[in-house]
């Protein structure tokens, strides 16, 4: 009967007393082994491919994506994480909208999704006050459970705030400039936005 290893991850190795079989004592050992090192794969369909039947992913096990360079968790609800983040990916804005500074990107980190940079209207003028400007619209794989609402930084003009609101139905980002006053922003900040893809 195989023995376990004595670091309690319960990878079985052969004893002397077993019915000699190398190829079955030898697939037992790699195969516990394999579960539990970080598995390389060209990109995640590769990975969905390769991981089924006898080699289903189970938590706890670590992938390392090429094309996407990053590493992931098998999580205990089925779903893989990032672990290290994406490399920054730029938003494209919709027509009538462009990146102002701080090259606007998104970029997943942990299971959150972070983004940075300003916005503008691409003919330099204010933004429309009271109204929902989609000024971009994020691809599915970054759409929150929830919609998200966040209070961001805008010119220093006479209105130095705007909401922004992150769509968990289409993935736009509305930005709502309040009517407080007579002098609109010519841009906002995507600088501190952070939520949760769970």
């Amino acid at each position: 009967m195989p023995q376990t290893d004595e670091y309690g991850q319960h990878i079985e190795s052969p004893v002397l007393g077993d019915v000699p079989n190398i190829e079955t004592a030898f697939k037992k050992v790699v195969s516990g082994l394999l579960s539990r090192a970080v598995l390389r794969f060209a990109n995640a369909s590769s990975r969905a491919a390769s991981l089924i039947g006898g080699a289903a992913p189970v938590a706890g096990m670590i992938t390392y994506l090429k094309a996407e360079d990053r590493y992931d968790a098998r999580m205990n609800d089925g779903t893989w994480q990032a672990i290290t983040p994406t490399p920054w990916i730029p938003i494209s804005f919709r027509p009538g909208y462009e990146a102002n500074s701080g090259s606007p990107a998104y970029r997943v980190t942990n299971g959150s999704v972070e983004l940075r940079g300003t916005v503008k209207r691409t003919n330099d003028d204010p933004f429309a006050k009271n109204s929902g400007l989609v000024v971009a619209i994020l691809p599915e794989a970054v759409w929150p459970t929830h919609y998200r609402m966040f209070s961001v930084a805008t010119e220093h003009a006479a209105t130095m705030h705007a909401r922004l609101e992150v769509s968990p139905v289409t993935g736009a980002l509305t930005l709502i400039v309040p009517p407080s006053t007579a002098t609109g922003a010519k841009w906002a900040a995507l600088d501190g936005i952070r939520y949760s893809l769970t």
